[in-house]
């Protein structure tokens, strides 16, 4: 496994900045997140992006792509518009973004585009057949520049358990996308112990979040200020043989990144994780 971090948790440094401090801790991934502080989909030119390729080579920082900008695409309305956005236009809005992100994913050398559904805000009765519909436009966008696409269930959205993903996943077939699996997501969303859960993800993960939790709030912390077993996260990823990026996402925590970088990496190593 790689030792990751999320640059939405480090929206007060400039990017290169941020990116050595993480270099410089040891973490191997980054959890990049176009937005307007960093990457802005719509002002940021290619020669930028290979620039970034570089660098991320020289810093052995293995990137992925992440979609979870609060304000980007409407500056009043956090996330909107979504996949589940009553007007069809925004729903488009939305896909196109996911589109542009996996281009600049592709000049950067990532892998992985992970998006979500979005909160359904209508009382329409149709809520699943837009979820299928905009999760499949999502996946044939993001796979046009030859990325994976990724889906994070996430508290609150329309989807925000394993288990409606697996659903998704039926309903979708082939076209279905992988899993970002967020594990404190399994405490905000009680499904079981969440090694079971793991689990049962295995087969379809293809990026993992990380941070502190308490049981049935979503709310990200700092390790060692929620219930996350920690180590016994890391034995059941291992024993689910993924070796891919686990990014912690401290999203709420750029005033302190340098100190929660910290933090974050001595929690990994105390838990069991490489320390290399």
């Amino acid at each position: 496994m790689l030792l990751g971090y999320h640059t939405n948790s480090l929206q007060n440094h400039r990017l290169e900045e941020g990116l050595q401090l993480l270099s410089e801790y040891g973490y191997r991934a980054v959890a990049i997140t176009p937005d307007t502080c960093h990457l802005d989909p719509a002002q940021t030119e290619d020669d930028v992006l290979d620039q970034l390729r570089s660098r991320l080579v020289e810093l052995r920082l293995h990137p992925v792509m992440e979609t979870g900008a609060r304000y980007l695409l409407d500056p009043a309305v956090k996330h909107e518009p979504t996949l589940m956005t009553a007007d069809a236009a925004g729903v488009e809005r939305r896909v196109a973004f996911y589109r542009r992100v996996a281009e600049m994913g592709q000049r950067l050398g990532a892998e992985v585009v992970s998006f979500w559904a979005g909160v359904d805000r209508t009382s329409r009765d149709d809520t699943w057949s837009r979820l299928v519909q905009g999760v499949a436009a999502a996946c044939a966008a993001i796979r046009e520049h030859g990325l994976r696409p990724s889906f994070e269930p996430e508290p609150g959205m329309a989807v925000e358990t394993l288990g409606q993903y697996e659903r998704l996943r039926d309903e979708l077939g082939d076209e279905a996308p992988a899993l970002t699996l967020d594990v404190g997501h399994l405490y905000a969303a009680w499904e079981g112990d969440p090694a079971d859960v793991i689990a049962r993800a295995a087969p379809h993960l293809a990026q993992v979040h990380l941070e502190d939790h308490r049981r049935g709030v979503h709310e990200h912390l700092l390790p060692g200020e929620g219930e996350v077993d920690f180590s016994g996260i890391l034995a059941a990823l291992r024993q689910a043989a993924y070796a891919g990026p686990v990014c912690w996402e401290m999203s709420r925590h750029s005033h302190c990144a340098p100190d929660a970088v910290r933090r974050c990496r001595e929690a990994w190593v105390q838990s069991g994780g490489d320390a290399r």
